[in-house]
């Protein structure tokens, strides 16, 4: 009896070959996966990009007295393009975010963002200030949120340590940046500071808002009209 004639008198559905060969890249990813982990979450480049005081915490962890080298944190590279970590430290303001996104679109896959503090996690004390804004994830995915104003360095080093447990389950077969069909899919959108900072991404709300407060405005004068003329 046939493979075929088997499958047909116990009821089976063949496997479609696409579906075969998705298997098969799985099996050959389970494999590959922790030497492929393994050489990532040991050589992480953070990018040399610090905002405000956590900045100084920053540095003081990259010193010799924390030695971030026995994790292979140590190489910060003065370029994007070199660098798949941006450790988001300090007050993040709204003149400062297209620089930001703008940056992060230089690096390359895989790449990941650490939210160093108060202030880049939700604005900290500046929250309500007019020109700052209320935590960096409104604009960019954060993979690590790193509590304090300033978090100490060991804190810092903490988060490093919970990146890397990140990277440990990730997969070939499933990681977003392999299973790209469209190049510019990774890519997010430059907010554009005028009066105010708009994220491109809310345009469509913000023409429902406007129009739905300019056809107020008109219902307004409208019925304003009819009490001028009595008047």
């Amino acid at each position: 009896m046939t493979v075929a004639s088997t499958e047909a008198a116990n009821g089976d559905i063949p496997v479609p070959d696409e579906v075969a060969n998705n298997v098969f890249i799985t099996n050959i990813a389970k494999l590959l996966d922790p030497v492929y982990n393994w050489s990532r979450r040991n050589s992480i480049w953070p990018v040399t990009f610090g905002l405000a005081c956590c900045a100084i915490e920053m540095i003081c962890t990259a010193s010799s007295r924390y030695d971030l080298a026995r994790f292979g944190m140590e190489v910060f590279r003065a370029t994007p393009r070199q660098a798949d970590l941006m450790i988001i430290s300090g007050t993040v303001t709204k003149k400062m975010v297209p620089t930001i996104v703008r940056l992060y679109n230089q690096m390359p896959e895989p790449r990941y963002v650490l939210s160093m503090g108060a202030c880049a996690s939700g604005g900290g004390p500046f929250k309500e200030g007019y020109n700052v804004v209320d935590g960096i994830d409104k604009f960019l995915p954060v993979d690590v949120y790193v509590p304090g104003c300033p978090p100490t360095p060991q804190a810092l080093i903490n988060g490093l340590i919970a990146l890397q447990e990140k990277i440990d389950q990730q997969s070939i077969a499933t990681a977003p940046w392999y299973n790209k069909k469209d190049e510019t899919a990774g890519l997010y959108p430059v907010p554009v500071l005028g009066p105010d900072l708009v994220d491109l991404r809310q345009l469509d709300i913000i023409r429902q808002e406007a129009a739905k407060y300019q056809a107020e405005a008109v219902a307004a004068d409208t019925e304003a009209e009819p009490a001028a003329v009595a008047g």
